[in-house]
């Protein structure tokens, strides 16, 4: 078409273009095989320790529990408080330096196979089939008019997907409230505006992520898949089509040749794509989208099986063992390079640390304040005294007694009780009387104070000073 030719668009027309694709729904066929039953296996794993874990009893109370109430966390027989945000910090170290190093080896198995999005979906999926069919009904049953049989199905749906979602923020609220004590509340309608608003929030969460979003949370929302590339190398276990011996692809009878008729093994079915819950075709190579969860390579080595061809055409490899058709244990040798084994060793240095602190933890937390409004005095006989304000913080579930001494300066004694008697758990603040004899120069005197269980298991030494006015 020529210039002149060309439709001319006037200056004040308005032209608009969407940024944004509309969502085509995607209808996963259900697949069975080796790595189905593994996600099944993470799927009932995760979901019994996830369920299971604050039903658990330690001792008197709930073995796992972060009681922001009350400034605690209890994990089994460890009991945390916010000066130990140390922790923490390094239990999130570990935990990102552990994906680091899992996906240079192995790519996004941990999003195929234990995300709890990838979780929820099957959960929710598996809902979806018990009332509406597999793909192809699924896929009728949306085109089909509203009739009874259609609401039925669809509300049945729904209230097993809310029921689902309900359950799981209930038991997330647990983990922070009682959960014992919460699900009395609930039953006898007296919840908090807090558990109220958790457990309808993450409720609702669970419901719309795994029900409605599914893929788009792993395409859009969720940052691991736009910075994998920088863990993926050449090495990295991943799901791989082979298209040296799959192409040229094209449909054939059972009883055909396909090199006869110039074809390669895959018969372009395209049920590797129905079955990929976020609905791309492995077979043009690597996309950000995979989660890795192994679904397509099932339903091709079904394929496979009934054209009898060799299984494998979609399998778990890395593009170095694709391109140079290595074996599996030459694969296995190159796992140990440079990249992972930095990361290996970062990890157990930090896992080393963690472990070793955690281990050398003493369980008894003391600050020693000076009285700001007492700051020395003359007492009888012309001895000075000092007044100061313990807080003492029994990090342990076990009553301490404990005796306090101080050092520091000739004649220096404590003028008050010195044995203070702590409850499990318990935060107290005590205030302590030091004095010294008369005839102290004057100024500021640093002195120590001597902190003993009396079993002899726990022993902490807290500096300060004393003033000795002129």
């Amino acid at each position: 078409m020529s210039a002149s030719t060309q439709p001319k668009i006037a200056q004040d027309d308005e032209i608009e273009i969407s940024l944004y694709a509309a969502r085509k729904k995607i209808y996963p066929r259900a697949v069975t095989g080796l790595f189905a039953k593994w996600r099944w296996f993470f799927v009932w794993l995760t979901q019994a320790i996830f369920y299971g874990l604050p039903w658990l009893t330690w001792g008197q109370r709930q073995a796992v529990l972060f009681d922001l109430e009350a400034r605690r966390f209890y994990i089994f027989g460890l009991v945390l408080y916010p000066q130990d945000f140390i922790y923490l910090t390094g239990i999130l170290v570990v935990s990102a330096l552990s994906l680091f190093l899992f996906t240079a080896i192995a790519g996004r198995l941990w999003c195929g196979y234990a995300c709890p999005q990838t979780v929820y979906t099957e959960i929710y999926l598996w809902l979806e089939k018990l009332f509406e069919g597999d793909r192809s009904a699924r896929m009728r049953l949306d085109q089909s008019p509203w009739n009874l049989n259609k609401i039925a199905r669809k509300t049945g749906k729904q209230l097993a997907w809310i029921a689902v979602g309900l359950w799981t923020g209930f038991t997330f609220a647990g983990y922070f409230t009682p959960i014992r004590e919460l699900g009395q509340a609930v039953l006898t309608w007296e919840l908090g505006p807090w558990q109220t608003f958790w457990i309808f929030f993450y409720g609702f969460a669970t419901y719309g992520n795994a029900g409605y979003m599914r893929e788009q949370v792993c395409k859009y929302m969720c940052p691991y898949a736009r910075f994998q590339s920088a863990m993926f190398d050449k090495d990295t276990m991943i799901v791989t089509y082979d298209a040296q011996r799959g192409e040229p692809r094209g449909p054939r009878k059972k009883s055909a040749e396909p090199q006869a008729l110039g074809l390669g093994h895959c018969i372009d079915c395209t049920l590797c794509v129905q079955v990929c819950p976020t609905g791309i075709d492995i077979r043009n190579g690597l996309q950000y989208e995979c989660i890795g969860c192994g679904a397509c390579a099932d339903v091709c080595d079904e394929v496979m099986e009934k054209m009898g061809y060799p299984k494998g055409l979609v399998k778990y490899s890395t593009q170095n063992g694709m391109e140079h058709g290595w074996s599996r244990a030459q694969m296995i040798r190159r796992v140990f390079r440079p990249r992972v084994l930095i990361y290996s060793s970062i990890l157990l240095a930090i896992v080393a640390a963690l472990g070793v602190s955690l281990w050398l933890r003493v369980p008894l937390k003391v600050d020693v304040i000076r009285d700001r409004g007492a700051l020395a005095r003359v007492v009888e006989m012309g001895r000075i005294e000092n007044v100061y304000r313990i807080q003492l913080m029994n990090a342990s579930e076990e009553p301490r007694e404990l005796r306090i001494e101080v050092q520091g300066l000739p004649g220096i004694e404590l003028a008050s009780e010195p044995v203070v008697h702590l409850l499990p758990t318990e935060v107290r603040s005590v205030a302590v009387r030091v004095q010294v004899p008369p005839g102290q120069p004057s100024g500021t005197h640093p002195i120590e104070f001597h902190f003993r269980s009396t079993d002899g298991k726990i022993e902490v030494r807290e500096r300060t000073t004393f003033l000795v006015p002129r």
